[in-house]
């Protein structure tokens, strides 16, 4: 691979600020390498989570951070202009400095659920959707005189001067995909392509060809795109049981989402960890009648275990990012969950990182 192996963490904005700032710190004195901020959608809601924007957090983890990489994963191409977006990039690419933030694009079936903007009849174009968002923040983010007309987004911005106040680096875009057309898009036009909740190392090896496919479209290297993969995870010093604890709870949340929220993209998804609709439907029924704790008990071991996911002890976390990387995964993004989530991001700083990366 011609990009590096990195190890960062998926937060959900569906927590208090002063928590999410908090964990960012202790990511940051872990040596963690990215922090990637999920807009916690109004669904969170329902069980009594609120919903808060990534754009806005990440300028504040940013200044609350030295070395962590910020990472939106993802904003939704349907909910902002890409110039809007691009004047939020702003703002983060020059509170985290150089090297140190990542856009991260997504259509996001369950955002536009909750506004009404979901259904077959309302969500159209979605690759055009991407690829003019992606140009046009990319073509504004250069600083050069810009003009675009793509079929859903149009731009015209005036160049900056060399006198101009901006931040003058590079900031990375990628491309999150579920459906084969998206990831070959992101193999095609994006600096890396991340993966949805429940990713396997199957579904890496199936994520792989399609960026390839995509990447053949314009001659690019295909392992010169990053491939982030989320994948729910919770670790424990010493117990095997414990450290499953947490990665159980949030399988459970998003094995409900899928069947609730976004049945048909995810197919594949669980097709490939073996998942079928049936074994989830208890679990997402218990979501709804008594929250993440009601289908965290829904969740049996054979279940988690199709979930692949990076949990338990030590070792155990160790083996599993190593099936990752061997699939394809150059870029792992801990869905952390459970019981004292400070001391589980120490954990993986001082007892897997060191033997993962290289």
């Amino acid at each position: 691979m011609t990009v590096p192996f990195r190890i960062g963490v998926m937060q959900l904005t569906m927590e208090p600020l002063d928590e999410m700032l908090a964990s960012a710190r202790a990511m940051d004195e872990a040596g963690m390498d990215t922090v990637w901020l999920a807009e916690a959608y109004p669904w969170w809601r329902k069980h009594q989570m609120e919903a808060r924007s990534s754009t806005v957090v990440s300028a504040l983890m940013a200044r609350e951070t030295k070395q962590l990489t910020i990472g939106w994963g993802i904003i939704s191409p349907y909910t902002r202009h890409p110039v809007q977006v691009a004047m939020d990039a702003r703002v983060v690419q020059e509170a985290a400095g150089p090297g140190r933030f990542i856009v991260g694009f997504g259509t996001s079936k369950i955002f536009l659920n909750n506004t009404k903007q979901g259904g077959p009849a309302k969500v159209t174009k979605p690759l055009a959707h991407m690829r003019d968002s992606v140009e046009i923040v990319r073509g504004i983010l250069g600083g050069k005189r810009f003009e675009y007309d793509g079929k859903v987004y149009s731009a015209d911005i005036p160049a900056l001067s060399d006198e101009a106040h901006a931040p003058g680096w590079d900031v990375p875009v990628y491309v999150a995909g579920t459906a084969p057309l998206m990831q070959q898009l992101g193999g095609e036009l994006g600096d890396g392509l991340l993966t949805p909740s429940i990713t396997t190392p199957a579904f890496v090896r199936y994520t792989r060809g399609n960026i390839e496919q995509g990447a053949a479209k314009t001659g690019r290297d295909p392992d010169d795109v990053d491939l982030g993969c989320t994948v729910v995870a919770s670790i424990h010093a010493t117990d095997r049981d414990e450290g499953r604890d947490g990665a159980r709870e949030i399988a459970g949340m998003y094995l409900a989402n899928k069947v609730q929220n976004i049945a048909g993209a995810a197919d594949t998804l669980l097709d490939l960890a073996g998942i079928e609709m049936d074994e989830i439907r208890p679990v997402a029924e218990a979501m709804e009648q008594g929250g993440r704790l009601a289908a965290k008990a829904k969740v049996t071991d054979a279940l988690l275990d199709k979930c692949k996911p990076i949990a338990g002890t030590p070792a155990d976390c160790i083996a599993a990012i190593e099936e990752y990387r061997d699939a394809g995964c150059t870029h792992v993004m801990l869905e952390l969950w459970g019981a004292d989530r400070h001391e589980q991001i120490r954990l993986f700083g001082e007892h897997v990182l060191p033997h993962v990366r290289g």
